[in-house]
């Protein structure tokens, strides 16, 4: 009786838009609000730009990510269709093309053969896709999940400093944004980690370092153009 396994390759897809959209709206809004602050910025204007940054860069997050993923089903199909061209073409050298690569992993000739041939009778193009060009159902592009997913995840982790925003003393905003930032993205990169079977203190160290550097940069050049208009 076949048992049902589960593997953490199984999530690369969504793992990776969820991740990088709340890692991206919690630095990128930490960050701007950072860089508005240090140049002298108070109040409504902080809490406006915050805002215009989450949407902003929510829909930038879904755009890109549906252009991307797009894209990449694109090559996808089209590697797909030359694929089929070719079987249609030449079916015995791609039949031995196929036993080919089955010796390369350590089958004997024959048994390569037989192999492929069973393999194409049951769906030649299915057998090229997995095992030639490398296309998986794993990595089958969905655009709009991608898109969805990105905008929504990066709206939640830019909603978590303009909460700290609303909350943190005035004179202590700059100190408040930069720790609770870090806390969340450790948070974040420790879970993401795990997830994947990944170690969790490596991925929180991993974007808490980035995170840090990114927010240090941003203050700086804030602090610096405040100076200098």
């Amino acid at each position: 009786m076949r048992h049902k396994e589960r593997h953490h390759s199984e999530r690369i897809g969504w793992l990776r838009a969820a991740v990088m959209g709340a890692n991206d709206g919690i630095l990128s809004t930490a960050s701007l609000i950072l860089g508005i602050a240090a140049a002298g910025a108070t109040g409504k204007t902080v809490v406006i730009t915050g805002i215009a940054g989450l949407v902003a860069g929510a829909m930038a997050m879904a755009a890109g990510e549906y252009v991307s993923v797009s894209s990449q089903a694109d090559t996808v199909k089209a590697d797909l269709v030359r694929e089929g061209k070719e079987l249609d073409a030449d079916d015995n050298f791609e039949r031995a093309e196929l036993a080919g690569i089955y010796v390369s992993r350590g089958l004997d000739p024959a048994f390569a053969r037989q192999v492929a041939d069973k393999l194409m009778a049951h769906d030649a193009l299915g057998a090229h896709a997995r095992d030639e060009l490398g296309i998986s159902e794993i990595q089958h592009a969905r655009p709009a999940l991608a898109a969805f997913t990105s905008a929504c995840t990066f709206a939640v982790g830019a909603a978590l400093p303009l909460m700290v925003v609303l909350l943190a003393p005035a004179n202590k905003l700059a100190v408040s944004i930069v720790g609770t930032s870090l806390v969340f993205l450790a948070i974040l990169g420790s879970l993401a980690a795990s997830v994947g079977g990944a170690s969790p203190t490596v991925g929180a160290l991993r974007v808490t370092f980035w995170g840090a550097f990114a927010m240090a940069i941003t203050y700086g050049v804030g602090t610096l153009f405040g100076t200098l208009m």
